[in-house]
Order: structure tokens, then sequence, then C-alpha cells
């Protein structure tokens, strides 16, 4: 069996809004879904920091946090899998901004489309070219940066608006490598084109700037009455219709299998009513959605549920983030000051990253757990548990008895390829000799 090197993928949600139909079928479903998958790191965060770029309503901005967060669990997100936590609980975050800050050329932010489409409305509108454009804008990418170049991810799921972003954070790396060392992991943009894009009720891309949104876990009849009202031809029940360019049919797509998408699509060429088409809409999404609307409901009403979900986040998040922020302090020179050594010296006798376990659920509902190194070599996989407790147990065992615990759990692991025992003996002792100085 050979170990495969874990892949770090990242994701961010801006919390300004509530979240939509549109939201759960481009963003959170696929991203769930991604979450599952075997030899993945996952990272989920709310991006608060950068709402306060585009809204200065706290209580908005509050309020977003809490509902999206809740949409995200309501959907299936397990926060013991994945690492979900806002982007204001990890100081270190604004802390990175600030040393990309300083390797960033102005020309790179220049370039930024949405700084650009500010100066291009403040021209159109005759005003100042930076009228109304504040550092927060102009700085959102050096932010961007900082969040995916933190956890050292290797692909960043985005729409194609926004793989400039990327290209971005990857010249930044590339700088600050350049100056101070290879320490920042340059990003990929993992661009999924068949992720659906849904129409609002309008038929324009579902969109808060449109008001044309379907409220993701809205009242079950207040989903109806708004599905209802979408918008649609004049063609009478009996009248075949066309599915090309149907906002309703686009929408039924998103939802259904391909046998009930078939199927629809006959009903259309047999004269549906527009309003038996929309019944049909309304009852095949409150199929997906409506389980979920009681965990989203009892989310909100106890928001303290919420808020230890995303502080535990944070805590996990912060494991990698802290002491990769002292690498990065020391790299530039922010180190104490008896510290006389050169950047190649103190790099060259860095302290290497100690090796982790991680636990996680399969596809087959079992639990398992593996210990890797920083680099990613698996050392230890375990074969699969019926339950997290006796997967911990295992862990725990490992954890406080180092190689002494081997033997007896022989059972209990797989035999990996190109792994030795005396390499699973050492990192075992040093994460023992860390965390039990």
């Amino acid at each position: 069996m050979t170990a495969q090197k874990l892949v770090r993928s990242l994701t961010g949600i801006t919390t300004t809004g509530t979240p939509h139909l549109g939201n759960y079928v481009g963003a959170i479903r696929p991203a769930v879904r991604a979450s599952r998958q075997p030899e993945t790191e996952n990272f989920y965060f709310l991006a608060d920091f950068h709402a306060l770029i585009k809204c200065d309503e706290p209580a908005r901005i509050q309020r977003s946090t809490l509902e999206i967060a809740a949409s995200w669990l309501a959907a299936g997100l397990d926060p013991d899998r994945v690492t979900f936590y806002r982007q204001s609980d990890i100081p270190e975050i604004p802390e990175l901004t600030w040393l990309l800050t300083c390797v960033t050329g102005k020309g790179i932010l220049n370039r930024a489309h949405a700084y650009k489409a500010a100066l291009d409305k403040n021209e159109a509108a005759g005003q100042d070219a930076d009228f109304d454009v504040t550092a927060g804008l102009f700085m959102y990418p050096v932010l961007m940066a900082a969040d995916i170049l933190m956890f050292k991810a290797h692909r960043v799921p985005v729409g194609r608006d926004q793989v400039q972003h990327i290209e971005m954070a990857r010249d930044i790396a590339q700088r600050f490598n350049h100056l101070y060392g290879e320490h920042l992991v340059l990003p990929e943009a993992a661009i999924d084109d068949n992720v659906a894009l849904l129409p609002g009720l309008d038929g324009r891309k579902m969109s808060k700037s449109y008001d044309n949104t379907i409220p993701l876990f809205g009242p079950r009849e207040q989903m109806r009455k708004q599905i209802m009202g979408i918008v649609t031809d004049s063609r009478a029940p009996g009248e075949p219709k066309d599915i090309e360019g149907s906002a309703l049919f686009s929408i039924y797509r998103a939802f259904a299998s391909e046998k009930e998408t078939q199927s629809f699509a006959e009903a259309f060429a047999d004269g549906i009513g527009w309003a038996d088409a929309k019944q049909q809409l309304f009852e095949r999404i409150d199929l997906e959605i409506a389980p979920m609307r009681e965990r989203y409901q009892h989310l909100i009403e106890h928001p303290a549920e919420v808020q230890a979900i995303l502080i535990a986040g944070a805590e996990k998040a912060r494991t990698t983030a802290a002491p990769f922020l002292r690498d990065l302090r020391s790299a530039v020179g922010l180190r104490p000051l008896g510290s006389n050594k050169s950047h190649t010296e103190h790099k060259s006798q860095q302290k290497e990253a100690l090796p982790q376990f991680k636990q996680y659920r399969e596809k087959d509902g079992r639990f398992y757990f593996k210990f890797a190194q920083a680099n990613g070599q698996v050392l230890l996989q375990s074969i699969g548990f019926e339950s997290p407790r006796e997967a911990g147990q295992a862990v725990k065992r490992l954890q406080t008895e180092g190689s002494a615990a081997l033997k007896e759990l022989e059972a209990v692991l797989e035999p990996l390829s190109q792994v030795t025992t005396p390499m699973i003996t050492d990192a075992l002792k040093r994460l023992l000799d860390e965390t039990n100085p």
C-alpha cells in the first residue's frame, strides 16, 4: 500500500448576506461533498474581515456570520472532519497580511479587478478616480493571499472571476520566498466548470445585487411562493415549452437526478402548465432542503452552539497558524535580539515541523486515523473503527506511549510500503518529546 500525500484545500465565504439557493448549489453543496473525499485536508472559513470591505453594518455582519455558519453545518459540513473557523478568530492572519504587504508591489494591486472596476465606475460617473475607494478594497488581494498562504493550501476552489486573486497570491508568495527562503506554498486555482450557476426569479444570475434570490432556509411556504413567482413566458397549458433559456428548468436540473431531469424535459415538450411545473420544482427542492431546515433553525435559535464550534475550529486552525507565523517572523528578522544568526543559518537550524495525527470518517461510515509527517508522508494508517471513540483511544495511546504501543496496536494498522519501523518510532519519539518536555 503506497502512502499518498494529503492535498490541502481552502474555501472562504464572505459574511455579508443570507445564503440562497444559488450559494447552496454553487458553493455549499459541492464543498461539503469535497470535504468527504479521502486524502484531502479541508479548511473552510467565514471571511468576516473581508466583509468589512463591503459592509459597514455591524448587525448585518454578525447576523450573516451566524446564518452562513448555520447553513454550512445544516448542509452536512462535519467540523470534526474539517477545519471550520471564523477569519477574525485567527490573529495570525492580519499579521501575515502585513508581512506580505511589505513585499507586494503596488503595481500588482493596481491591476486587481475590483479596484479597476471601482475606478471605471467613478470615471463613468465623472467622479474623482479614487472616490469612495478604501484602502481595504485596494488591499483586498493581500488579505486573501494571507488567508491562503497561512495554511499552505495546495488548491483553492474558485469561480473564473476569482482566478486572478490566486495568481496574485502566487506572485506575492514567490516574492516573499525569493527574499526570505522557501516558506510559502504556491496555491493552484481549482475551477469546476460543472458547478451549476442558478438563474434567479427574473432569469438573471441569482444574486443579492439583483434582489432575485430564493433564501436557502426560508420558511417552506415562503419558498413555495417565491418559486411560483419565477418569470415564465405566456404559453398556455398544452403548448410545448422550451427548456433552453428556461430559468425554471435550469433550477430543477440543479437539484434533480438525470432520470428526473429527462422526465421534466418530456413534460415541457408535452405542454405542462407553468403552475404545475413550478409546483414540481418546489417539491423537488423541498425534498432536498427540508431535512436540513430543522437543523438550521435549531442553530439559529442556539447561537452559542455555533460559537463553540467556530472557537474549536479556530483553536484547531491556530495549531497550524501560530508556529508557522513564528517561523515567518524569524525569517524576516523579527526574532530575539540575542540571536545574530544569518537568515541562512537560522533557516537551516529551524526545528522540523512535527508529524501529526488526523482522524476522519470515510464513505463506508467507519472511522480512521493516520499519522503523517509534516511533508504529507503517511507513516501509520489505521483500519476502520466502528466508532470515533475507538479510533480516538488508539490515537491517544500512540500519543502518550509512543512506540511502546505499536506492538499491541499492530492489528488495527495497515502495512505501508516504503515506511520502516525506525521511521515510525523516530517520528513518535519526536512528537512525544515535544508534547511532554
